[in-house]
């Protein structure tokens, strides 16, 4: 594993562990936050020194971890809008339990703005306006609470300092769809990520979800035409495959030990296939060391997302097909790691007509449902729900005919 605290982590946990203050909510009641004495937080094989005392952050509100966790994706819109009250009436009247927000979305931007005078200002946009009331609102309906932060996959960094991104003839490259990412290899990206993750645990969420934690789609084809810089990684022994595996998963564990004080799980989103092969050449993902690295590790297994696979010619129409054999697959890898994190897989909750006539399924209540019992049958109790709209199927039995008992068992 990766081992990295930099002093000036240490020197921001000194800064934090002061008397703390206690802020009147708009309620009129009292919360405090701030750091508190807790239990030993252990960064890895390296603890905290005897000189310094151990603390972790409270933000002030209470989640309890549900007897599985069963979610949908929210974006930032729909957390500030009015739609919030309507995804809100769906994980109060079915075993629905928690929403994964953005918290910094698809292009780089923050859904919401900053306290004065941070850096991330510029970046940050109005979409959730009252971000304590919307968490208050979440703790009240008993929503467990995970933020999303898309890592490089960041447009708008990449604009902004293409020194950070890869250039292509003096421009910053981006892909068919107009994204451009910045450089997993960089330990200012990093660090730029991390620190908008530590102010999504400021704000009460109970885990940080990193998606896009990989190199553009295809870099093995395009490496040696982009122009950038390999940071550290430049003389690290190996291939360029290698390096680019190293630079991903030490990312994932930086990440997980600088939000150690913060007493928040880390999740992080990886493509399906990753799991059936030894490692993703291109992108940089290998899903056994990224797995070691994380607490629940969240495969994206979207049936309309696989080419013919597992022996599927049109995977889309075999909804529990597909779901069932990737489930037995990740079972085998997870279970050969010494410690294993949560498998809480996204499944698809939306249709995939861009795949073509005879192609694809309309996705529906039998639909959606057939994936969880795949779950199921495998012993994969978690799941996330994948809509990109944020409209759910309704009338789906999230729970079909499992035993509660299973779940506590599970525990």
């Amino acid at each position: 594993m990766y081992k990295y605290l930099a002093g000036a982590s240490v020197a921001a946990l000194l800064a934090f562990a002061q008397p703390v203050a206690a802020d009147e909510t708009n309620n009129g009641e009292v919360r405090e936050a701030g750091l508190h004495t807790h239990k030993e937080v252990s960064l890895g094989e390296r603890a905290w020194p005897d000189s310094i005392a151990r603390y972790t952050f409270d933000s002030g509100f209470t989640f309890e971890y549900p007897d599985a966790v069963r979610g949908i994706f929210v974006t930032g819109h729909s957390a500030g809008g009015a739609r919030f009250e309507r995804l809100l009436e769906l994980t109060d009247n079915t075993a629905l339990n928690a929403m994964v927000i953005d918290v910094k979305d698809d292009f780089g931007y923050l859904t919401f703005h900053p306290e004065e005078g941070s850096r991330f200002a510029d970046i940050s946009h109005n979409m959730i306006s009252d971000p304590e009331e919307m968490m208050r609102t979440l703790e009240e309906h008993e929503v467990y609470p995970i933020a999303r932060v898309v890592v490089f996959k960041d447009s708008v960094l990449a604009e902004a300092r293409p020194d950070l991104s890869f250039t292509e003839n003096g421009e910053v490259w981006k892909n068919r769809r107009g994204e451009a990412f910045v450089n997993p290899f960089l330990e200012e990206v990093w660090e730029y990520n991390v620190e908008i993750a530590k102010m999504a645990a400021e704000m009460g969420f109970e885990e940080i979800q990193f998606d896009y934690v990989r190199f553009p789609e295809g870099f093995e084809r395009r490496d040696e035409d982009l122009g950038y810089d390999s940071g550290n990684y430049t003389d690290r022994p190996g291939d360029n495959v290698s390096r680019r595996v190293d630079a991903v998963t030490e990312f994932v564990a930086y990440a997980r030990e600088e939000l150690a004080p913060y007493d928040v799980d880390v999740s992080v989103d990886i493509f399906g296939y990753a799991a059936t092969i030894s490692e993703a050449p291109g992108i940089g993902q290998n899903f056994s060391m990224i797995s070691e690295n994380v607490d629940v590790i969240s495969s994206m297994i979207y049936p309309s997302h696989w080419t013919p696979y597992f022996g599927l010619d049109k995977p889309d129409l075999y909804p529990y097909e597909l779901v069932d054999e990737y489930s037995k697959v990740e079972n085998e890898v997870l279970g050969a790691l010494d410690e294993s994190p949560t498998s809480r897989p996204w499944l698809q909750d939306f249709t995939a007509s861009y795949l073509g006539s005879g192609n694809y399924l309309n996705y529906g209540k039998a639909e959606v449902e057939a994936q969880i019992q795949a779950l199921y049958d495998n012993g994969i109790y978690e799941f996330l729900l994948w809509n990109a709209g944020n409209t759910y199927t309704e009338n789906v039995d999230y729970m079909l005919d499992l035993d509660p008992s299973v779940l506590e068992s599970n525990d």
